[in-house]
């Protein structure tokens, strides 16, 4: 069988199978094609402004290196005179982080970047080693989420850099929206799959426009220019381009509930490559359709997402998102919702309601017969068509039967049903500062209970003579 022809530029051999549109390239059209489609996505999205301060989340692994890699490459191609400088998280893991931190320094020498490293030790005072020490393998990926997350806005804001990009692909992000999806956390779908993962503040902005304004670490903006990139292109991106990356896996992961999602996704992925960008859209879609605090939702398929996705846009099927009979507003899971909300309020009330049918004919007799007639009779004339009962056994009376709870009982209180529910409402942590719905913020909850089993005072052992 003779090799394929690259069906870009038709005179070299391919030598890479696209997973998104199984197209046949060769290396050189690869990487222009990719470096296009990345530079799309932050022009159709406007990431960036001219000569705006930004800090690339660096690890040393293929992600960072390739969005470090690119985003040199396009600010150079296109004029966007960013201010481009690394930012790398020492989480304090032995054996792994100080190797790969080896590889930022490289890669920092070889691009001409600055670098900027934050440690975990110097801002909580634990690393993660210590962490696990204390309490485990079991949900240490939750601190180190929390931790890093917090670390990257301190060290965005010890460099006066008001956003900050991050190496998420678009194997992570599907593997995000399956996570929460089995977890049943629809609300965070909107962060999980928003390029923009922290909304801009009036005090960011005056920073884009004076470059000697103050960056607090409340006021940074993260997104993912490469949200929309097949992981396998990256690493075929940084083969190509011959960049230098640590391709280890963290020694704490594996216990991590996203291998999970990761394995799922890599199985879908062997069957339907393009599956990965599809439960990117069904996320984003999914997102819309959350109804918020008001009880209102944005509505799907208003905008296209990336020039990738809306390639992919095809449906084909009635009543699907960008056909004449889909709810595009979303009001039907708004309603669900809102029913949903009733129901909970009326089982912590100890109401319920019991519908009574029509009863069934016994021995060719229909008893029940009148008590259903004065029932029909005071059905609205919206329910009779035509001199015809249409809704008999759907409209029939509901009588509403109080029932006191196990809680009610124990405690001989009743809950206030007419009481409206608590809304989140972002603030500041009363400690640090940080952005939180909550009073305290979850970096010092669990620190605290961290340092609250760390023993005050250390115990040696000496020779004994």
């Amino acid at each position: 069988m003779p090799p394929h022809i690259c069906e870009v530029c038709k005179v070299s051999r391919a030598q890479i199978l696209r997973p998104g549109n199984h197209a046949r390239v060769c290396a050189p059209c690869f990487i222009s094609l990719f470096e296009s489609e990345v530079a799309e996505t932050i022009s159709s999205t406007n990431l960036f402004q001219k000569g705006e301060r930004v800090a690339i989340g660096a690890s040393g692994g293929k992600d960072s290196t390739v969005l470090a890699s690119v985003l040199k490459t396009l600010d150079e191609r296109h004029g966007w005179n960013l201010d481009l400088v690394l930012l790398s998280v020492d989480e304090g893991i032995t054996g792994y982080r100080d190797h790969s931190l080896e590889a930022v320094k490289r890669n920092s020498a070889d691009l001409g970047l600055p670098l900027k490293i934050v440690s975990y030790e110097e801002l909580y005072g634990w690393s993660m080693d210590q962490v696990v020490a204390q309490i485990g393998k079991q949900g240490n990926c939750t601190y180190c989420g929390v931790f890093r997350r917090q670390a990257l806005d301190r060290g965005a804001a010890m460099l006066n850099v008001g956003h900050v990009v991050t190496g998420h692909n678009a194997d992570d992000v599907a593997e995000t929206v399956l996570m929460n999806l089995l977890r049943g956390d629809l609300p965070r779908l909107s962060r999980a799959t928003s390029i923009v993962t922290s909304t801009p503040s009036a005090a960011r902005a005056s920073v884009a426009r004076d470059e000697k304004a103050e960056v607090t670490f409340t006021n940074v903006k993260r997104s993912k220019p490469m949200m929309y990139a097949y992981e396998k292109e990256i690493v075929m991106y940084a083969h190509h381009k011959k960049l230098d990356y640590f391709s280890t896996e963290c020694i704490y992961s594996p216990e991590a509930f996203r291998g999970s999602a990761r394995t799922l996704i890599k199985n879908l992925e062997r069957i339907r490559p393009e599956s990965i960008l599809d439960v990117v859209r069904s996320g984003i879609d999914m997102a819309k359709l959350v109804p918020t605090g008001d009880g209102k939702s944005q509505g799907a398929c208003t905008k296209a997402k990336a020039p990738e996705v809306a390639a992919a846009d095809d449906e084909e099927a009635d009543g699907g998102c960008g056909t004449s009979n889909s709810n595009a507003d979303g009001d039907s899971m708004a309603a669900m919702e809102r029913k949903l909300q009733q129901d909970a309020r009326a089982e912590a009330d100890g109401n319920e309601t019991e519908v009574k049918l029509p009863s069934q004919p016994v021995n060719g007799q229909r008893h029940g017969r009148d008590h259903t007639h004065e029932a029909y009779s005071s059905l609205s004339p919206s329910a009779k068509i035509d001199g015809q009962d249409h809704d008999r056994h759907t409209a029939q009376p509901t009588t509403t039967v109080p029932m006191q709870t196990k809680r009610e009982k124990k405690s001989g209180r009743k809950t206030n049903i007419d009481a409206p529910a608590p809304k989140q409402r972002l603030g500041q942590c009363e400690r640090c500062g940080y952005l939180s719905s909550q009073a305290v913020c979850k970096a010092c909850v669990l620190l605290e209970g961290l340092n609250k089993a760390r023993p005050r005072t250390g115990v040696e052992v000496g020779d004994g003579g």
